[in-house]
């Protein structure tokens, strides 16, 4: 659904990159790509448009290279496998309307260099950005006590400051990711970022609080430490416009095209693609969607047994406490050009 909201701000980003500088091959990446269905459907769009672009102008299409990153642990020979069938549909749909179009990967964190000095035309990044590097530094006291202690994340009951702490890792990395993507953009190229935000970030209403207060119960009926749970945050930080806005103006290398932000309910993107589906059928898509995403991190920490009572407490109340607390969905789309 957000896919839909981001397509025009992608395609006036590449539109304006393609008319302007006129690679031969542009150079473009995926970073934060996953291994899921959806690993290579930004480049299938982008394709989509490069074509469409070239038509209009009457200019032969550019070949397009692609680098897919993620860290190390992600599976890469999964998206490896499909890539025979990606070029053959491709042929097949565009035949000579587009040029050559060669898919590597490229492991590593995008906190850090991941490509040569001005090699790159675009970057694209979709849901990736709200994972901070770490788990924030200072969420524990002097005394050696958690100061978020009850949560996993930021939540109504954490002090200002865990605020402050998990804002600071953001700040520190999202400059790095600027100053990175700085140097090996060409000038004039462009980046569009999509990722979770917040209207409020020191009370950002997020579906992973509602994890951390089915483990508060669980710890209440014993079945989990509560040392377990005091010690344990996820690396995760929903900004906000304007905090997103700070960053990029005060690391200076990049010029704001634009900063959307897109409100919508937890379960919207269910009731987009079937608008059959009861309550009951949601709730279980959205615990299989949310289990996906955080079991790894979750069941090395408390386990790979709790896991299954966790997940079903979360599948029970998560639309009902959306209901209750207002709770929407906040998605950022970023578009950015190099200055220089």
């Amino acid at each position: 659904m957000v896919i839909s909201l981001v397509k025009p701000i992608v395609e006036e980003s590449i539109e304006e990159l393609y008319l302007n500088l006129f690679p031969e091959c542009l150079k473009m990446a995926d970073l934060g790509c996953s291994a899921g269905p959806n690993a290579l459907l930004a480049v299938s769009e982008i394709i989509d448009i490069i074509s469409t672009t070239s038509q209009k102008s009457n200019r032969s299409p550019p070949s397009l290279q692609v680098f897919l990153n993620d860290l190390p642990g992600n599976d890469f020979n999964t998206i490896f496998r499909s890539l025979q069938s990606f070029y053959r549909k491709l042929e097949t749909e565009k035949g000579n309307t587009f040029g050559n179009c060669f898919i590597s990967g490229v492991p590593g964190s995008f906190y850090g260099r991941l490509f040569p000095c001005n090699s790159m035309h675009f970057v694209h990044s979709s849901y990736a950005l709200m994972w901070i590097s770490q788990v924030p530094k200072g969420l524990v006291s002097q005394m050696g006590e958690a100061l978020n202690k009850g949560n996993i994340c930021i939540a109504k009951t954490s002090p200002p400051a865990v605020f402050k702490a998990y804002f600071d890792q953001f700040e520190r990395d999202f400059t790095l990711f600027l100053k990175a993507r700085a140097e090996e953009l060409v000038s004039g190229g462009c980046m569009v970022l999509t990722t979770m935000g917040s209207i409020n970030s020191d009370d950002p209403l997020c579906i992973w609080e509602v994890v951390g207060l089915k483990l508060n119960d669980m710890v209440l009926e014993g079945m989990i430490e509560e040392s377990k749970l005091d010690t344990f945050n996820l690396p995760y930080y929903a900004p906000t416009t304007e905090e997103v806005k700070k960053v990029i103006e005060a690391e200076g290398s990049f010029t704001l095209h634009k900063l959307e932000a897109f409100k919508m309910d937890w379960d919207s993107y269910i009731k987009k693609a079937n608008k059959g589906l009861d309550k009951q059928a949601r709730e279980a898509i959205i615990a299989t969607d949310i289990r996906a995403v955080g079991e790894p991190i979750l069941a090395s920490h408390f386990g790979e047994a709790a896991m299954e009572e966790l997940f079903r407490r979360f599948k029970e109340d998560v639309l009902d406490h959306m209901v209750k607390e207002k709770c929407e969905y906040v998605n950022l789309a970023i578009s950015l050009k190099k200055k220089g």
